[in-house]
Formats: structure tokens, sequence, C-alpha cells
């Protein structure tokens, strides 16, 4: 259990190397869907995605307890090593990031400028951390899981400073990749006593998480084939899972066009530029409003985490002229 006291230790420690991060009610999105939407915008963090803020807590507690670390190894397809390259570099702590093979190329860019050393393994992320304990083994390095209590109180630090401004949201959609954003979001409002209802997204190319929390029990897929490459998860975290199954009322799926079509949306109308994952909530939205599985009043607020904005060139372009990346 993370506790309030635990909550505003791990924001203390992010935002002594960032800022908090803004949430808006912008007005177009509100005439768009009928509801006031508040967005969090995470894409304004010092990496683009909100994981930066679980590696500064994530390492100060490493450098605390292990002084003598002699470096950390992870994998992602590019969120969660920009955040750990970013806070390694602060920690004097070397980092080595597993990628799968073709993983975003800006994404990866941007991680040796951070100060990784990048490694391509496998089809995807799942195929990426099997290299893991060999690396791990041959140099000496700690596995920097992509689940860890660290990592979800220093991302819940966003969540702290949304349900601060806006402690009156009735529900708040947020994507699943492997799992710390939203059960950081859940860990906030239990802490904060909040009754605020929190929706999970995942694409329909990669739904182990809805499977599972409809099934009861984890539930993996075969493939994970979707451009939204945050969410592209097949196999769930058993821990993350249960804070998952216990704190959220719904997941919902959304297509790749649907994807595509928010992260039009949210340019046209805040100017903002979304990676898939960080549009994938405003995709929810209007796919419950589009099929009338729900219906907000005139009063009410609804909040929706951009998660991330970090889209590589290529695909930014061809979403931006009505198309929608295909992964085959």
């Amino acid at each position: 259990m993370i506790t309030r006291a635990d909550l505003e230790a791990a924001a203390a420690l992010v935002h002594a190397a960032m800022p908090p991060t803004p949430q808006y009610a912008w007005p177009l999105l509100a005439r768009r869907f009928g509801v006031e939407v508040i967005v969090k915008h995470e894409n304004h963090t010092p990496t683009g995605a909100f994981k930066v803020r679980g590696g500064f807590v994530y390492m100060a507690h490493l450098k605390r307890e292990r002084p003598d670390v002699r470096g950390v190894v992870s994998a992602t397809r590019g969120n969660h090593g920009q955040s750990l390259a970013l806070a390694g570099a602060r920690a004097g702590v070397p980092v080595t990031i597993v990628v799968p093979c073709g993983n975003a190329r800006e994404k990866n860019a941007a991680m040796r400028a951070f100060g990784a050393e990048l490694i391509e393994h496998g089809a995807d992320f799942d195929e990426a951390r099997t290299l893991l304990p060999e690396l791990a083994g041959a140099r000496g390095y700690e596995v920097v899981p992509s689940f860890h209590r660290d990592l979800v109180a220093g991302v819940a630090s966003y969540a702290l400073e949304l349900f601060t401004a806006f402690a009156d949201l009735d529900t708040v959609y947020v994507p699943i990749g492997l799992g710390s954003g939203i059960c950081g979001l859940v860990a906030a409002r239990d802490a904060l006593g909040l009754e605020t209802k929190i929706v999970g997204v995942v694409s329909d190319r990669a739904d182990a998480y809805a499977r599972s929390f409809e099934e009861g029990r984890i539930v993996t897929t075969p493939s994970a084939l979707t451009f939204a490459d945050g969410m592209a998860t097949r196999q769930p975290d058993p821990d993350a899972f249960e804070v998952i199954r216990k704190g959220v009322a719904r997941i919902v799926r959304v297509s790749d066009d649907e994807v595509a079509e928010a992260i039009r949306i949210y340019h046209e109308d805040t100017h903002n530029l979304a990676e898939g994952a960080g549009a994938a909530p405003l995709a929810a939205l209007g796919r419950e409003l589009r099929d009338g599985s729900v219906r907000y009043g005139d009063t009410t607020r609804v909040g929706v985490i951009l998660c991330g904005g970090n889209i590589d060139r290529g695909w930014a372009a061809q979403v931006l002229g009505g198309g929608t990346p295909i992964l085959a």
C-alpha cells in the first residue's frame, strides 16, 4: 500500500528535478465531447512522458540503499528507458537499455542522448526483456523492472498534482502499458480518499490487460502489434494486475484508427502532439460517448492522461495527414 506520506515524499524527489506539469480544461475539447475534459499534460516533462517521475524516485532510493551499484539494465519501448537514462545520468549510475529490433528511431536517439547504452534484441518488448538476466549477470548490473513500487510511487506524483488541482473529477481515463501509470493513479485516489472512477485503456491489438480484467486471471496474448507502442504489452505484470483488478472501474479497448483520430483531435483542439498511448484515453472517452455506454452531465468533469508526446516524425506526419500507421 502506498500512503499519502509515501506520495508526498516521492513528489518531493520528483519536484526537486522537475516542476509539476499542468492540467488544463480545453474549451474546444469540451465543445467536441459535450463534457468538461481536464487534460493532464505529462507530455510536458523533461523526457516528454510521465515515466521520468518513476525514474527519479527509483534511482534516488537505489543510490541511498546501494551506493556502490555498478549500473542498471532494463527493457523498454522508449519512455521507461528515457526515464532511467536521465535519472541515471543525474545519479552517476550507468544505464543499459534493451529495446526490440525496429524500435522507434527517435525514442532510441533520445535514450542515447540522455546517456543510455542501447542494445536491440527480440521482436517486441516481451522478447527484449528476456535478455536482461544475461546482461545483468555478465556486467554485475541490477535489473530494473518496468513495474516496481518505487516507480509507481514516483509516477503517482502526476496523479497527486491532478487530484490536488481537481478533486471533483468524476472519471479519469488512463492508458495501460505495464501498469505503473494506472496503478499510481489508483494509489493517489485511494490515499486522498476520493471517489473518482478510474478507467484503463488498452489497444484492441494489445489487450492482455483487458482480457485478464474480464476473466479475473492473468491472460497473455501472442502479439501486440499497435503503433501505440506505450501500450504494446503481451504479458500483464501480476502485481499491477492485482491493483487494477481491485481499483479500476473498467478497461476500454480502442483501435489504432481511433487512437490516430485522437492524436489529430489533440493537435487541432490544443496544439499538443500526443504519442499513441498518450492519445488513447481521449479515444476511449470518445468511444464510450459514441456508443452510449456512459453519459456525463453538463457539470461533470472528466480527466484524461496525456501520458507522453514521443511519436516519431514519420508516424506523426502520417497521422496528421489523416492516416493510421499499420504494423503487421
